[in-house]
């Protein structure tokens, strides 16, 4: 009597054979799924936490993100938590670009011209000193954030309280809330952008 070929066991077997074969190219591709993954998420995020998950530099990060979260600063009205991180990411970023050895060095003049002024404008509209130390405005306006968006008002003036804060915390904070289109925000966050995306040595502008 014939033997009946297991047309199961032979499919079973087949389909085996073909996830060892692309078993390879999936350990490959997740990592950069994943990554892609953060990169994606990193857009609603803290833009000054690590970029990437870490994967990332974190100064290339701020550039790349600037012209969605510091565009245009009026799509913050009314989400003063989210207005403060974005701040944030413009301390950060023009410090790192003045003062980061890796960086300094070799940046293009004009965009640090570009990114101070725009910090200048951004802490006028704050009521931020101009002359206020940089990582002192960043670290307050994300314990600001971080308050805000646990839902604590006194957390967030307590965070924005000191010199550096000229108005006061109640002014500062219903300024976070209505933040108008800022010009020259927006001009500097597309040249970070571009300057970074655009260069060949790693993300890193070179001096022009």
């Amino acid at each position: 009597m014939p033997v009946k070929p297991n047309r199961h066991r032979a499919s079973t077997t087949a389909q085996a054979a073909a996830t060892a074969h692309l078993a390879p190219q999936l350990a490959l591709a997740l990592p950069l799924l994943a990554a892609l993954a953060l990169l994606l998420a990193g857009c609603s995020a803290d833009p000054v936490g690590n970029y990437l998950g870490g994967v990332g530099d974190n100064v290339r990060g701020a550039a790349i993100y600037a012209p969605q979260t510091l565009g245009d600063t009026s799509q913050y009205r009314g989400r003063p938590a989210e207005a403060a991180l974005a701040a944030a990411q413009l301390e950060f970023l023009t410090s790192e670009v003045q003062d980061n050895p890796r960086i300094a060095p070799s940046i293009n003049p004009a965009l640090l011209s570009k990114l101070l002024v725009a910090q200048a404008e951004m802490r006028q509209a704050l009521a931020i000193a101009p002359q206020a130390d940089a990582t002192l405005v960043l670290t307050q306006l994300r314990r600001a954030a971080a308050a805000l968006h646990a839902g604590s008002q006194a957390g967030a003036e307590a965070a924005l309280s000191g010199p550096a804060f000229t108005a006061g915390p109640l002014v500062t904070l219903a300024r976070l809330g209505n933040l108008p289109r800022l010009p020259r925000v927006s001009e500097a966050a597309g040249a970070a952008a571009q300057d970074f995306i655009s260069s060949p040595d790693g993300g890193f502008p070179r001096r022009r």
